[in-house]
């Protein structure tokens, strides 16, 4: 059974999505373990329009509580993906792994799935634009999926085997 780890920030946004997104592509017998991890990952509740998005879609993250990104859930992956080029560097500063980013790995570009801050400077008080655009960004992930499920097993085949024994547990 292969892994495959997404990561981002704070863990309830763009990785989050992106987990409950590809398991929900993937159904109830797919071969696969699916997680999310933050690299900062402070206690945090999903945001609700994003909840009620992925619900719609017949998705419940309601459980879902932010992890922080460990060595041992890094190494635990065959498939690590970062959603934004800060989290590749941080990886590669901190636990000295290159991974991919998301739109490498569905649609072979290397481009950041950005944050809400970082496509929306002033999304503190422009709360309009930045709703919309949390919604288009978990879109995009939703629609990326039969991408990166076409290009999973080449994908996996090309990155090295996890050291940890445990990666079962890690990602419950």
């Amino acid at each position: 059974m292969s892994s495959i780890l997404f990561i981002c920030t704070g863990n309830v946004f763009r990785s989050m999505a992106a987990e409950y997104a590809l398991k929900a592509h993937l159904g109830p017998e797919a071969d696969y373990v699916v997680a999310s991890a933050g690299t900062l990952a402070l206690p945090q509740a999903v945001p609700p329009k994003i909840l009620q998005w992925l619900k719609e879609r017949g998705v419940d993250p309601s459980t879902h509580k932010a992890r922080k990104l460990t060595r041992e859930l890094l190494e635990a992956a065959h498939l690590p993906v970062a959603m934004s080029v800060d989290h590749r560097d941080f990886i590669k500063l901190h636990f000295e792994r290159q991974v991919l980013l998301f739109n490498q790995v569905c649609h072979e570009r290397e481009e950041p799935v950005l944050d809400i801050h970082e496509a929306i400077p002033d999304w503190h008080t422009n709360m309009k634009e930045a709703e919309a655009y949390a919604l288009s960004v978990i879109e995009h992930i939703w629609k990326s999926m039969p991408c990166l499920l076409t290009r999973l097993p080449q994908l996996l085949d090309a990155k090295r085997k996890p050291t940890s024994r445990s990666w079962k547990t890690l990602f419950r």
